[in-house]
Parts: structure tokens; C-alpha cells; sequence
């Protein structure tokens, strides 16, 4: 039992990450068979290549925010800001990417350019350059990294989209020619189809968190050092000369272990930064690597996938005054329901994407993570995803079945509900346990810290239900888009829906300074569970009218 144990501590990631896959392996088998069985050919291929990219995207997205505070030893707040503006710029440069592969007329070399420019980026992350703390040469050198993979993802992000798009819109040009039976069957085949593409790229989510985790523990175990998620901001302070309260009897308890610490704290700290964050650089590696497998399947695949088609202007027609205004009047009302409920959906993606802010910081330093790094727990909720998805979609197919479908904006403002429930949780969580403030939690002493700190089970319920809270909001936000744009405005609308997106990634930056910034942790979280409340509440105020708009009650 005992080598049964040292054995699961120090291959904590890499047994999980074969847990995982044993798990979800079923349902995978199941989502590729029910695409080859039911959907058109491209689906796969296309899935297959997003797949790729977002393997290598969540591998950084994982690490990147304690990545910035553990390599440059800066504040949560700063390095907050830094992701939020990185998340707010990868949604926002679609709307470009978009143009291009429009005016250009070649999505498929915009989706091609997309990923080589991604390589560059994380090709640039993977280099170990070290130059002091704080603001450097380095720090520029990682922020213009991160505009060029921002900007490669807006050259990916939406046209491979746009071509999975164009392959239903294939699929159901050929059904119909057998019939209005057959063209019936066909388009009710592009939900499912987009949320199997949808569950294709958290398979990469799953397995993503764990490579960074995986080959810095390599990386510190090779040069005799262990994985602590605390000694790099102690490691700085210490370098920086901006040690305070317990911080220093904190420090000399963490480096007990190592004798050269003793005989030299100052050359120990410098060492054990570097050789940190330069396993985290070597982990970038894996995400250059999953880019040019991307481009490998999209390149080989690409000659069966159609190219988008501009739609023929539709011919103009004489309306009479009286129509015309009608029209404009229907227009209007459509375009004040799609603000409506994206200003309500900004508000979701600010709580939601907290699982790479203030949640990543929660998991650093408020759950013991003796054995399994905090990066690792980003693995939740694309898990979630997978298993939860077919449950998802039986259940409302069960409610068509007996009459009782539940509307798109009704499933947003229940997907805003679930959102709240996780952070009511850990609300009733952190006051239970009687959690201070970050500052003053991490100013106690090391044993007083790992008494009160909370096990991993604490995260997982948090993740189910934002990733429930997911499921009801973000597929279906897309298809609510669809039915509510006027016919001459789909691409706007959908840009605006990126956009919106965007601002609620760029508000994820409130969420470090909210969470130190509040005298007991659990106000924090009481925050976001307002916001989820008051935003849910908006929502079904506005119930009868958006779906009266968009003609789901008729």
C-alpha cells in the first residue's frame, strides 16, 4: 500500500489524466459514431482540426494567469488584467478575421494562416528567457506573444465555423432534392452536429490542463525540486526585498527540504523561479506541436470541405410605405431583443471564464493541492462537457417529446440561475469555514494554512454547475442569435455576439481585484452570485417579449 501511494504522489497528473481518458472514451466513441452515422462527412475532419488548436490553446489558457504572477512576481490584480485584455482581444479579432475570409474569399488559407500564426505565438511563449522581475524586456516580449496568437485565432476562430456552417448548408441542399422529408431530417441534424463539434473541442480541454502540470513537475524533479503552487510569489518577495508579516518564517518552512536554501536563500529563490517557469516554457512546446498537427489534418482533409459562398442579393422588391415601415418597426424590435440578451450574456461570460481568474487564484491558494497542481482542476469543465452534453440534450429532446419545450431565452435565464448556484456555493463554503482575505489568509503560518484549506471536491461541485450553467447559455446564445436576426443582418448579428463575448472576457479582470480586494473571501463570490441573480432576473422580465419577437409562442 505504501509504494501503492508514493507512487500516486508523484504521478498524481499523469494518473489522473489516464482516469480521464478511460472515462470519457465511451462518450467519444459515442460522438464519433453518432457523426459518422448521421452527419455529413466534413463534420469530423473539421472537428478533428478544431480539436487540435484548442488542445494547444488550453494548454496555455490553463497556466497562463499564474504563469505571468509566478514568472514576473506580479499581483493577481496585474496579471488578471494582462489575461483579460489577452481573452478580450481573442474574441474580438474574429470580427477581422472574418472580414478577411469574406472579402477574400478564402476561409480555407485565412483558417491555414490562422494556425501558423498561433505556432509563431506559442513558439515565441516556449522560449525560457529570464531578465529580473517585475516589468522587462521579457514581460513585452510575452505580451506581444499572446497579441500574435489572439491574432491568429481571429484568422481560426470563426471561419472554421463558417465552414462547418457551409457543410450543413451542403448537406441540406442535397437531402432536399429526395424530398421535404428527407430536407426536414437534414436540418435537424445541424444543432446536434455543432454541438458534437462543440464537444470536440473540450476533448482537447480535457486533456490540455495536464501537459504544462506534467512536464514542469519533470522539470523541478530533474534539478531535485518539488512542486510547491506557493513558493514562487514567496520566491520573489524574498528577491524583491518585499517580504511582510509571516512571509519569511512561511518561506524558510517551504525550503526546509532543500540544504542549498540554507546556505544561500538568495541564489535558492533566483533557481527554483527559473526552473519553475521554465518548465512551464518547455510546455508551450506541446502547443506548437498540437498546432502543426491542426494544420497537418486541416491540409490533408481541406479538399473535401466547401468554401463558404456569398448568398445571391435577394431581388429588390416594391414595398409600399406602410410595408416598409412595418418592416423597419420588426427589424428595430429584433435588434433591441439581440442587445437585450447580450447584455445580459456579458455579464455571464465575466462570471463564467473566473475559472482561469479569481477561481485559478481560490485553487492556488485555498485547496490543497499537495498533490494535484492547481492548473490541473481547468480540466473540470471540459470533462463536464462531454458527459454532460448527451444528458442535456436528451433532456430537453424529452421535453419537445411531451410539448413542454422550454424557449431559448427561458434556458438562458435558467443558464444564469445555474451560474448563481456555484457561486452561492462557495459563499455557504467559505463562510462555514470561516476563510479570511487572501492577503491575510496567506500571511498566517504555513501549518495554520494547510489546516483550513479545503479538498478538490469543493472545485468540482463549482464546475458542474458553471458547466451546466455552459450548456444552457453557450450553444444555445448561437442558435437564439439565428432566430432573432433580421435575414440581411446574420453576419452582424453574429459579430455582435463575438463581441459581446469580448466584453465580458475583458470584464474578467474585475475578478482578481474583487477577490483581494474584499475583507473576508466569501464576499467575493457573493458578488458574482448578485450579478448572476440580478442578470437572470433581467432576463425573465424580458421573457414574454423576446420570445413573442422571435416567434417561439406563435
Amino acid at each position: 500500500m505504501e509504494f501503492i501511494s508514493n507512487l500516486w504522489n508523484a504521478n498524481t497528473p499523469l494518473f489522473m489524466l489516464i482516469a480521464g481518458l478511460i472515462v470519457v472514451t465511451p462518450f467519444i466513441i459515442f460522438y464519433v459514431r453518432k457523426a459518422l452515422k448521421e452527419h455529413p462527412k466534413g463534420l469530423i475532419p473539421a472537428a478533428l482540426s478544431n480539436m487540435g488548436e484548442r488542445f494547444g490553446y488550453y494548454i496555455m489558457n490553463a497556466v497562463l494567469s499564474l504563469f505571468i504572477c509566478s514568472k514576473f512576481g506580479v499581483s493577481d490584480t496585474a496579471a488578471g488584467i494582462m489575461f483579460a485584455g489577452f481573452y478580450f482581444l481573442i474574441y474580438l479579432l474574429a470580427l477581422p478575421g472574418g472580414i478577411i475570409a469574406d472579402r477574400t474569399r478564402n476561409f480555407k488559407g485565412t483558417i491555414i494562416a490562422g494556425i501558423v500564426v498561433m505556432a509563431i505565438g506559442y513558439g515565441i511563449l516556449s522560449i525560457p528567457v529570464f531578465s529580473g522581475h517585475g516589468f522587462s524586456w521579457v514581460m513585452v516580449l510575452t505580451l506581444v506573444a499572446l497579441v500574435i496568437i489572439a491574432c491568429g485565432n481571429g484568422l481560426f476562430k470563426g471561419n472554421l465555423q463558417a465552414v462547418v456552417g457551409q457543410i450543413y448548408d451542403d448537406f441540406e441542399a442535397e437531402e432536399a432534392k429526395k424530398g421535404p422529408e428527407a430536407l426536414a431530417k437534414a436540418k435537424e441534424k445541424r444543432d446536434s452536429g455543432f454541438q458534437i463539434f462543440y464537444v470536440f473541442i473540450n476533448i482537447g480541454g480535457v486533456i490540455a490542463p495536464f501537459i504544462a502540470p506534467i512536464i514542469r513537475n519533470w522539470w523541478l524533479k530533474a534539478h531535485d525540486m518539488v512542486y510547491n503552487a506557493q513558493l514562487p510569489k514567496l520566491c520573489h518577495r524574498y528577491l524583491t526585498d518585499g517580504m511582510k508579516d509571516n512571509d519569511m518564517d512561511n518561506l524558510v518552512a517551504l525550503t526546509a527540504q532543500y540544504p542549498e536554501a540554507a546556505n544561500d536563500l538568495n541564489a535558492f529563490c533566483d533557481s527554483y523561479v527559473n526552473v519553475y517557469n521554465t518548465g512551464v516554457h518547455f510546455a508551450f512546446i506541446a502547443s506548437v506541436i498540437a498546432m502543426l498537427i491542426s494544420l497537418t489534418i486541416f491540409l490533408c482533409t481541406k479538399k473535401g470541405m466547401p468554401n463558404p459562398v456569398k448568398k445571391d442579393k435577394a431581388v429588390e422588391t416594391t414595398l409600399s410605405a406602410e410595408e416598409k415601415a412595418a418592416m423597419a418597426k420588426d427589424v428595430r424590435q429584433r435588434m433591441a431583443g439581440l442587445y437585450a440578451v447580450l447584455g445580459v450574456v456579458v455579464f455571464f461570460w465575466m462570471s463564467f471564464h473566473q475559472n482561469a481568474e479569481s477561481l485559478s487564484f481560490f485553487a492556488r491558494d485555498f485547496v490543497n493541492s499537495s498533490s494535484i497542481p492547481v492548473e490541473i482542476w481547468q480540466c473540470i469543465n471540459p470533462f463536464f462537457v462531454i458527459i454532460l452534453t448527451p444528458i442535456i440534450m436528451w433532456f430537453f429532446a424529452y421535453l419537445v417529446r411531451k410539448g413542454k419545450e422550454v424557449s431559448t431565452p427561458k434556458k438562458i435565464a435558467f443558464g444564469m440561475g445555474i451560474a448563481a448556484c456555484a457561486y452561492i456555493f462557495l459563499v455557504a463554503l467559505c463562510a462555514s469555514i470561516g476563510y479570511p482575505s487572501p492577503k491575510d489568509f496567506l500571511a498566517m503560518p504555513v501549518g495554520d494554512q494547510e489546516a483550513m484549506k479545503v479538498g478538490p471536491w469543493a472545485l468540482i461541485v463549482t464546475y458542474f454547475f458553471l458547466t451546466v450553467a455552459e450548456l444552457f447559455i453557450s450553444p444555445l446564445g448561437l442558435s437564439f442569435v439565428s432566430k432573432i436576426a433580421p435575414k440581411h443582418l446574420q453576419g452582424i448579428c453574429q459579430g455582435l455576439w463575438l463581441a459581446a463575448t469580448a466584453i465580458g472576457n475583458l470584464l474578467i479582470l474585475l475578478g482578481p481585484y474583487i477577490y483581494t480586494a474584499m475583507p473576508k473571501l466569501w464576499m467575493c463570490w457573493l458578488v458574482f452570485a448578485l450579478i448572476c441573480v440580478a442578470a437572470m432576473s433581467v432576463m425573465f422580465g424580458m421573457l414574454k417579449w423576446l420570445e413573442r419577437i422571435t416567434s417561439e409562442k406563435q
